[in-house]
């Protein structure tokens, strides 16, 4: 394979598995700050990484009349209020676990699209997205399907994450209009920078900013991945994938990110990886390949 074929796809490796290690290190973080916290620095952090991806691709231009009002609507779904789900959620749910239930983000952008944009569901995508869904159920019950009889749906942070899996999905939908006019490193850097500065409202009227000297360097070098590489590097190397890759080629690579979180999370957090984990996981990704597949 020639050298510049190779280089889209070790790309969408590099983004899959930084993605994958992303709630390792939020859960690390939320361990010692506040979400909001953890939040507002990475992207702090993250922002002129991708700022200065849109100048060297001469791509930077500010939003017109309108726009702004869009960007600040996918801003605070997008950033502000899906951050703080996930933040939130990862405060009592395993990094692991949370992987493999933002895996199920396709399915709801399948219902999402059937509901509001009329697209057509087929008999296997909808079989797909019932799959998935019980895939949720085996690993956030970790097996024990009788404590859903009792009402229990694991960890409380779980339902949070699985509240940000249909986040995202309206997010993405929402997304489609402004990908049509703008690059989507230039959109994905306003939606970002709006997200941040909405976050930067709570994180100073709350007076987070005096929780800073609680991080460790554990805590600090976790907001440094996750600003650099997460926030910044990962989506840059993601919109050259999407721009050389097609399409399910590309998705394709996404199903790597919950067994990478899962390794990860054994390794540095010793997340026990169980037989339920692993049954549940690989429904999920059965699932969301039926609903994606041609």
């Amino acid at each position: 394979m020639h050298k510049t074929r190779i280089i889209p796809y070790l790309e969408a490796i590099f983004a899959v598995i930084v993605w994958g290690a992303s709630f390792i290190a939020t859960k690390i973080a939320v361990g010692q700050i506040s979400p909001i916290s953890v939040v507002w620095i990475r992207f702090a952090i993250g922002i002129p990484i991708l700022f200065a991806a849109v100048l060297m691709r001469k791509q930077f231009a500010f939003p017109k009349g309108n726009e702004w009002l869009y960007f600040t609507l996918l801003g605070f779904l997008g950033i502000a209020f899906h951050q703080w789900l996930q933040s939130n959620g990862l405060q009592t749910s395993e990094a692991t676990t949370t992987a493999w239930i933002v895996a199920t983000t396709p399915a709801f952008l399948s219902i999402l699209g059937w509901l509001v944009l009329k697209e057509q569901l087929t008999l296997i995508q909808t079989s797909g997205i019932m799959l998935a869904m019980v895939g949720v159920i085996v690993v956030v019950s970790k097996g024990d399907l009788t404590s859903l009889s009792i009402g229990k749906f694991g960890a409380p942070g779980d339902v949070l994450i699985l509240i940000s899996s249909v986040n995202w999905a309206v997010f993405s939908i929402l997304s489609r209009r402004g990908l049509k006019d703008h690059p989507s490193t230039r959109m994905t850097f306003w939606v970002m920078t709006i997200g941040w500065l909405i976050t930067s409202a709570a994180f100073i009227g709350q007076g987070r900013y005096a929780e800073l000297p609680q991080l460790d360097a554990r805590g600090w070098w976790s907001l440094i991945y996750l600003g650099i590489f997460t926030t910044g590097l990962a989506y840059i190397a993601w919109f050259d994938v999407l721009s050389q890759l097609p399409a399910a080629q590309s998705g394709a690579f996404l199903f790597l990110e919950p067994p990478s979180s899962m390794i990860v999370a054994a390794i540095v957090l010793n997340e026990q990886v169980t037989l339920a984990s692993i049954i549940g996981g690989a429904v999920i990704l059965l699932g969301v390949w039926l609903v994606n597949r041609n």
